[in-house]
């Protein structure tokens, strides 16, 4: 890997980053005494100040008649909300009584690299036992979450919110509440991941048959000849997850209690692990006034698509009565469910779950106005002369998107046919306006996969090729990344340490800062990053079996000694 600084390998880092770790012999764990694990909580407390303590531990969770393991902080899934202020300090003590190495990233934080939790890339990871205390000032405000970069930790329940309160009073809202979007399973994720593995379809129950719907032959043939199917949407659904708001499946009656003529601000965060969900309040308008936790002008909507990772924070002025807060599954397999109520103890009844969307050609990669049923559009989804160079053609790659059009007008599978308003990225407009600064250079990254293999990456590569060759920024640099998916499913691209702005078609002194992005299958999405953190960061798919899978890199971020870009 590439030196940050001339005298201070990663190494080195590490190392020093351990060193400020508070670590000391702990009381024997509950696992180290064979002990059954304690029953989680769902839910979660509140936590603030300049010292937090938290513990993550073994645990039991149960849910709408499905149980097992789990881990939990604090004693709750999901964990505590942290609630900080901009402009302080924060230490936040954790504690690891697991029997493996764990972690803590702070999703969406503006930190010291060394302090963003990703172990192998950015520190050492927490040891069985062991405690980390991360140390860092709050430089922004906003609604984010916090979750594991171990393993698949994130899945068993090892995540939790995380509000930064504005150091200037908020006028717009009266009351708020937090909903974190998250998935239960009774299957460990490892055990989730080998059956991937072996047949990509294993969760998918809602498979289109062969009379099934009014797709043409000729389609239908196509889709045969590449091996794929149009209801490919989800790979892990409904079948193993229960869907949970703030850790309640849809039995637990969870209220949301309001006054009539309210102003209620609802952060909404998706900590799932591999869920899409569209969220709505049935009757009541939404005004989207912040994604990712950074201002943006009010839009007015009735729906929108949340992506892995992404976090919209909404205000709501629910007339009287109780109204059904629904968090469908992008694929219709489940929904979570709360009740926004003026009335407690009145539960809201849900909607039914809606039909099953269907993906299509410009999904396949094949343009706007793909003619359909073409066999030479087959041919030229699988012709890799049409990718760049530096992308590896091999057997991680089984598809190239033929005409990858610009899609941040589409608002998500299975909500362009609807007749409300849905939120499209291109609806969004950053509040303040960001610095103007010219662009220094472009760059092209592909998202590869093959998913009868399940093997995920990015330009044909995997994780564990690219990590002596990351992708390199100088400091300062500002970059303009396109982003093409040659893949027929939907990642949410995150980026650790930095906002970057979406080429959504606003004036470039108001596109909208995001830290995560949707890029839809077959298409391309595009943003403008100014590299002003400097360090190693993680940048890699949210899905969190793809991200395991290989699709993820790591960003360098350092001082040029003579000032020019890599």
């Amino acid at each position: 890997m590439d030196r940050i600084f001339p005298h201070l390998s990663r190494r080195r880092l590490i190392t020093s980053a351990a060193g400020l770790a508070a670590a000391g012999t702990l009381p024997m764990p509950a696992w180290a005494k064979g002990l059954p694990p304690k029953s989680a909580s769902k839910g979660f407390g509140e936590l603030s100040g300049e010292d937090i303590h938290l513990t993550i531990a073994e645990h039991h969770f149960a849910t709408r008649g499905r149980h097992g393991h789990a881990i939990a902080v604090n004693g709750t899934i999901p964990g505590p909300l942290i609630r900080l202020r901009e402009g302080q300090d924060v230490r936040l003590h954790v504690t690891n009584l697991l029997g493996e190495d764990s972690s803590i990233h702070w999703h969406g934080l503006l930190l010291p690299f060394q302090f963003d939790g990703v172990p192998g890339v950015s520190f050492p990871g927490i040891g069985p036992g062991r405690t980390f205390t991360y140390q860092f000032p709050i430089r922004q405000s906003g609604t984010y979450w916090w979750h594991s970069h171990s393993g698949l930790q994130e899945q068993e329940g090892l995540y939790g919110p995380l509000v930064i309160e504005s150091a200037e009073p908020d006028p717009r809202y009266d009351r708020e509440y937090v909903l974190l979007l998250s998935e239960f399973t009774p299957l460990h994720p490892h055990a989730i991941m080998r059956k991937l593995k072996a047949e990509n379809h294993y969760f998918n129950r809602q498979m289109q048959t062969a009379t099934e719907g009014d797709m043409p032959g000729a389609q239908r043939r196509m889709w045969g000849q590449m091996r794929m199917n149009p209801r490919d949407i989800a790979d892990v659904s409904g079948a193993t997850y229960t869907y949970l708001v703030n850790g309640h499946g849809p039995d637990d009656a969870l209220e949301f209690a309001f006054n009539p003529g309210e102003r209620v601000r609802l952060r909404i965060i998706n900590g799932s692990a591999m869920t899409f969900f569209n969220v709505r309040i049935p009757g009541v308008p939404m005004v989207v006034i912040a994604a990712d936790g950074q201002d943006v002008d009010p839009v007015e909507i009735d729906e929108f698509q949340i992506g892995t990772a992404e976090t919209y924070d909404v205000i709501v002025t629910p007339p009287d009565g109780s109204h059904a807060l629904v968090a469908e599954a992008m694929d219709r397999s489940g929904m979570g469910i709360a009740s926004l109520t003026s009335q407690p103890g009145r539960v809201a009844s849900p909607p039914a779950l809606r039909e099953v969307p269907t993906l299509t050609m410009v999904d396949m990669g094949m343009g706007e106005h793909a003619l359909h049923g073409s066999g030479a559009m087959a041919h030229k989804m699988r012709d890799t002369s049409l990718l760049p160079g530096d992308v590896k053609v091999g057997p991680g790659l089984d598809m190239v998107s033929a005409m990858p059009a610009d899609r941040m007008h589409f608002p998500g599978l299975g909500l362009d046919g609807v007749e409300h308003r849905v939120l499209r990225y291109t609806d969004l407009r950053a509040q303040r306006p960001n610095p103007h600064r010219v662009l220094d250079r472009e760059m092209e990254i592909h998202l590869t996969g093959n998913m009868e293999r399940y093997m995920w990456s990015f330009d044909g590569k995997k994780f564990a090729a690219v990590t002596d060759s990351p992708i390199r920024f100088g400091l300062g640099e500002r970059v303009r990344v396109k982003l093409v998916n040659d893949t027929m499913m939907a990642h949410p691209i995150h980026l650790h340490g930095h906002f970057f702005e979406l080429v959504n078609g606003a004036d470039h002194m108001h596109q909208p800062l995001k830290h995560t992005l949707i890029v839809q299958p077959g298409s391309s999405a595009t943003f403008d990053l100014t590299a002003s953190e400097p360090g190693d960061w993680a940048f890699h798919c949210h899905l969190l079996y793809h991200m395991h899978a290989g699709m993820m890199q790591v960003v360098t971020v350092r001082p040029y000694a003579d000032g020019t870009a890599a």
